[in-house]
């Protein structure tokens, strides 16, 4: 069974950086491509970034594009998410996902196993 477990978020002041971590156990994650998802308060979840099971490719939503990275460490079975000039409107609970293909991290259907989320408040 697969198991994602996030860390690393926190209450922050607008322009602070942060840095999600998600480790993944029960499945190696290398090879499969790996997104982080964020659910506002009213709001339906959305893919805000994701990287391909090789690593080569990622994806970001334009709300995040040029804040935020994601990257993967294949060694350790974990993605991980660097968020910078953080916003208030980046306030959400963060979920990060594997998916069971290396392929379409740019999609959110792709993704089939879930993390219980950390939340991020970014306040002004």
């Amino acid at each position: 069974q697969v198991r994602l477990v996030e860390s690393g978020g926190g209450f922050v002041q607008t322009g602070d950086s942060l840095r999600l971590s998600c480790a993944v156990s029960g499945r190696p994650s290398n090879g499969r491509a790996m997104g982080w998802f964020r659910q506002a308060p009213g709001k339906e979840r959305e893919l805000i970034a994701g990287i391909s099971g090789s690593g080569d490719g990622t994806y970001y939503a334009d709300s995040v594009k040029a804040r935020f990275t994601i990257s993967r460490d294949d060694a350790r079975n974990a993605v991980n998410l660097q968020m910078a000039r953080l916003k208030p409107e980046d306030t959400a609970l963060y979920n990060c996902a594997v998916s069971d293909s290396g392929n379409y991290w740019y999609a959110a259907g792709e993704y089939t196993h879930w993390g219980q989320g950390t939340q991020v408040t970014v306040s002004s």
